[in-house]
């Protein structure tokens, strides 16, 4: 098996940069800490049980070799020439380049669209991958839901449980446009996976222009229903926009934005400013899952992190969608992929979701 961790991948994503892309020293300076180590840890973590019968081929260091070996896999590290303070997508074409070579069986690999990227343009379609979810932008239905289940499916497909291959789509957007608020998505190409539907996400799907109206109905229904001296938490979202539109305040499309007595307080919030707000006053949480997909958190939105979401609780988390974008996930239950177990156990069960004005149901939550 080949094993590639993009170290830096997801790192401007808690504190509020949208992605990581030509952002690495400025995240850093923020205080971003790398989260892809340790997502993939927990894919490695179901592989423990075959781990005397395969070989895993990796990089040194964080890319793959620390993780591992902490877990006592056979390793073999292929060699690539980098001279680069961080990782670079170089780096992760150079290494999967090697693995084809190596004639793996598999290809497990942690970061986001980017790295997904990268991997297509190493291997295309030559091998079976499986991608764990590690970035911020994650669209590509070439990723597992969450690192526990990529880790699930890997094993099942080494030991021939699972045979059925699919060809899914690679999809990345440009990072310099999604900061400033505009999603510009793009086909790159195909990858394989094991498909088995429970434990890989579906590809986000836009907002058709027939859900604005009932958008703006959620909206009225949140706005009528603002407490005085609550702050509220706005995620972000094509759903959750008509609430600050209707207040006539400004927002941040694909950011956070804080809301006290119907006055902004803050734009486009990363993760230490939401847990000083919400760790000293009342607060309340509007968010929407993502389209097609289904995510409540984990996707797009890494500032509102375990931390946060614990000091809110869960009871005062409000979810907003459409019917329709209800209807579009098909009866599949609301993903949450917070990197903390015990808050995606917290947040299973059920929750309130406001689907128009005066209007709402039930609906479950998965992990």
């Amino acid at each position: 098996m080949g094993l590639i961790i993009n170290p830096i991948a997801g790192m401007g994503g808690k504190v509020g940069l949208k992605g990581t892309d030509g952002v690495i020293d400025k995240a850093i300076k923020l205080g971003a800490l790398p989260m892809a180590p340790l997502r993939a840890k927990t894919a490695l973590g179901p592989l423990r049980e075959i781990s005397e019968e395969i070989e895993v081929l990796t990089c040194s260091g964080d890319m793959g070799e620390i993780q591992a070996r902490e877990f006592g896999f056979k390793v073999r590290i292929v060699k690539i020439t980098s001279n680069n303070k961080f990782t670079t997508s170089e780096d992760t074409v150079a290494a999967a380049k090697e693995m084809l070579k190596e004639n793996v069986d598999l290809i497990l690999f942690a970061g986001g669209d980017g790295t997904a990227r990268d991997i297509y343009n190493a291997v295309g379609g030559k091998v079976v991958v499986i991608g764990v979810p590690a970035g911020v932008k994650i669209h590509s239905p070439v990723y597992a839901q969450n690192p526990l289940r990529a880790g699930e499916l890997a094993m099942l497909y080494l030991k021939e449980k699972i045979r059925l291959v699919k060809e899914v789509e690679v999809l990345d957007i440009d990072e310099e446009a999604y900061r400033n608020g505009r999603v510009k998505a793009r086909l790159y190409g195909y990858l394989n996976i094991p498909f088995e539907k429970k434990y890989m996400q579906s590809r986000k799907s836009g907002t058709p222009l027939s859900e604005r109206a009932a958008q703006n109905s959620i909206s009225l229904d949140i706005i009528d229903n603002m407490e005085k001296d609550i702050l509220y938490i706005i995620g972000p979202g094509s759903t959750t926009r008509p609430i600050m539109e209707n207040l006539n305040l400004p927002f941040t499309l694909l950011g956070v934005d804080l809301v006290y007595n119907k006055k902004i307080v803050s734009l486009d919030a990363a993760e230490k400013e939401l847990l000083k707000y919400s760790s000293t006053k009342p607060c309340k949480m509007v968010i929407t899952p993502i389209g097609g997909q289904g995510y409540l958190f984990g996707r797009g939105n890494q500032q509102i992190s375990s931390k946060v979401i614990k000091c809110v609780g869960k009871e005062n988390i409000i979810v907003v969608a459409t019917k329709e974008k209800i209807s579009n996930l098909k009866g599949q239950a609301f993903l949450v992929d917070t990197g903390d177990i015990n808050i995606d156990k917290m947040l299973k069960g059920y929750i309130k979701v406001t689907t128009a004005y005066r209007e709402k149901m039930i609906y479950k939550i998965s992990s």
